[in-house]
């Protein structure tokens, strides 16, 4: 495995004089808990309803699951699967396994049995974390025709009714009365910070998901860098509507939260009265999420109804940010600072970032820059690294970088080069000053007539018209020109556009073979658990409804 520690780019001398607060890395996961139980015993870590724990009662709680999973004879390096929406046993279940040096296997709320199985198969689980209550799914029978051929040892029912040959979450805790606390001890001290703590799936987009496997000091530096950046303290009050399973609701939302003391509130489904009624019953200060999540609170004909005057702090990134947005959180929200970033699963889910003082225009138009300690360069098809101001790959060298993929050597030769570069397949520019522009996957590129039309850039003018609320553009078979674009529009709040009226104005703006052959109005744009608009969603209407003029 390839450690980089980079101190020499271009960017980075240009911050050489800049002053950079230092802070004492903790390697293990396990090293975070003790760490967090020792500085703030008595303060609010975690709210899930009625249920309120000091950081003193969190840490006996996975103590107590820590010493369940000794009794149940899990040795270190087994996976622990949990597949179950935010709640407060989420995390209680996932840093117990990571106290006896098991590794956590989360897997998305919304796959269905299949895609499960595949997931539990891949990794040998011996143990599912799961409810039988979630948005009327019970998952423990969405698995009833495989469960035979996993390696499943016991399904633990964190929340619902628990059905025949399955364990109660409550017995699964009573299992672990009679291990002591040295034991316990003495396991989590076996840890290391190059010992894996997740392995997190991909989400399979150009096939089967793959497995990144994390190690835990860099998923702890990672993260520990990425608080002192955003400037989460003990006084914040963090909604967790990221979900769990993902990196950064798991990374950046429970480790974040243990790095620094803040409360964890999770959240188990985003939409937007209820998190709009959260934000004031628990002075929620820190939000995070995808642009479409702010957008559409923005846009929300209720909103004057809310008060928002207790959010402060807010990370977001992952799509097209329209300048007026930023100030919109600014100025309607109350939100002192808005941070952007960039990063992906198989870079432990952070590689730039936005710093807290940096212009409006660059948060919206940019993903930040490196974090200390990573290289992120822009290179062409022959792997050179292209000038500033050019497009190219996004690749990244560092200790954030995964070990590589689960039983699959392949992929990874393919994604991770013999020089440690990490090959994400997303196309960006870079500025003279380091900061990053993400334009665009290579998968998502439309080629319209030979030309190459990038969607982000697209969606990113288009934002600019006043009459559209949120956009997302995709490319459709088209018999002359190879493909075309199509853009599905939200129109925003008390507007009518017209399709030509927005395809003229586009057109005084962007080149013609940008502009969008047809635009497509929708009440809303279908997103994933973490606000991300899933446009093979899109891409799927318009084969089935044969929609293209």
């Amino acid at each position: 495995r390839f450690r980089y520690l980079a101190k020499t780019s271009r960017w980075r001398r240009n911050r050489r004089n800049r002053k950079v607060t230092k802070t004492t890395i903790l390697t293990t996961i396990p090293n975070l808990i003790e760490n967090a139980v020792d500085n703030f015993q008595d303060h609010e870590a975690v709210v899930d309803g009625n249920l309120r724990w000091t950081f003193k009662e969190y840490g006996e709680q996975i103590n107590a699951a820590a010493k369940a999973f000794i009794s149940k004879g899990i040795k270190p390096g087994d996976r622990i699967a949990v597949w179950a929406p935010n709640t407060a046993r989420w995390p209680v279940a996932a840093l117990g396994a990571h106290c006896v040096g098991a590794v956590l296997v989360p897997i998305n709320t919304r796959f269905r049995g299949e895609e499960a199985e595949y997931i539990l198969s891949r990794t040998s689980a011996k143990i599912l974390f799961t409810v039988t209550d979630f948005l009327d799914t019970n998952y423990v029978d969405l698995l009833k025709d495989s469960i035979d051929q996993l390696d499943l040892e016991e399904i633990v029912v964190l929340k619902g009714s628990t059905p025949k040959d399955c364990t109660t979450w409550e017995k699964f805790i009573e299992s672990g009365i009679s291990i002591n606390e040295t034991e316990l001890e003495d396991r989590s001290k076996q840890i290391t910070g190059d010992d894996l703590c997740h392995i997190l799936f991909t989400s399979g987009t150009t096939g089967k998901p793959k497995g990144a496997m994390l190690e835990h000091a860099a998923v702890c530096r990672s993260y520990q860098t990425w608080c002192d950046v955003i400037g989460l303290t003990s006084t914040d009050r963090y909604l967790v509507i990221n979900p769990f399973f993902h990196t950064f609701g798991l990374n950046a939302g429970i480790l974040a939260c243990l790095m620094t003391g803040a409360t964890l509130i999770p959240h188990p489904i985003f939409d937007v009265p209820s998190v709009m009624k959260r934000i004031p019953e628990e002075k929620i200060t820190m939000l995070p999420g995808a642009p479409t999540i702010y957008q559409t609170i923005l846009n929300h004909p209720d909103l004057e109804n809310f008060d928002m005057s207790s959010l402060r702090l807010a990370v977001t990134g992952a799509a097209t940010i329209p300048v007026d947005m930023i100030y919109g959180m600014r100025e309607k929200l109350g939100f002192e600072t808005v941070v952007t970033g960039y990063g992906l699963t198989e870079a432990s889910g952070i590689a730039t970032m936005c710093r807290h003082d940096d212009d409006p225009e660059i948060i919206a138009k940019t993903s930040g820059r490196a974090i200390e300690g990573v290289e992120v360069i822009v290179v062409n098809e022959a792997g050179s690294e292209v000038p500033p101001g050019e497009p190219g790959e996004i690749i990244i060298r560092g200790y954030n970088i995964m070990r590589g993929y689960l039983d699959d050597p392949e992929q990874t030769a393919e994604t991770i080069d013999q020089d440690g570069w990490l090959h994400t397949g997303d196309i960006g520019v870079m500025d003279p000053m380091g900061y990053l522009d993400i334009t665009d996957r290579k998968k998502d590129m439309i080629i319209t007539g030979g030309f190459n039309v990038y969607p982000a850039e697209v969606e990113n003018s288009l934002m600019n018209h006043p009459e559209i609320g949120q956009v997302a553009v995709i490319g459709a078979p088209d018999e002359r020109m190879g493909e075309i674009s199509i853009a599905f529009v939200v129109p925003a709040k008390n507007s009518s556009p017209e399709p030509r009226e927005i395809i003229n104005w586009a057109r005084e703006r962007i080149a013609n073979f940008k502009v969008p052959k047809q635009i497509i109005f929708v009440d809303s744009l279908p997103t994933n658990a973490s606000g991300k608009v899933l446009k093979f969603e899109l891409r799927e209407r318009i084969k089935d409804s044969n929609q293209v003029d």
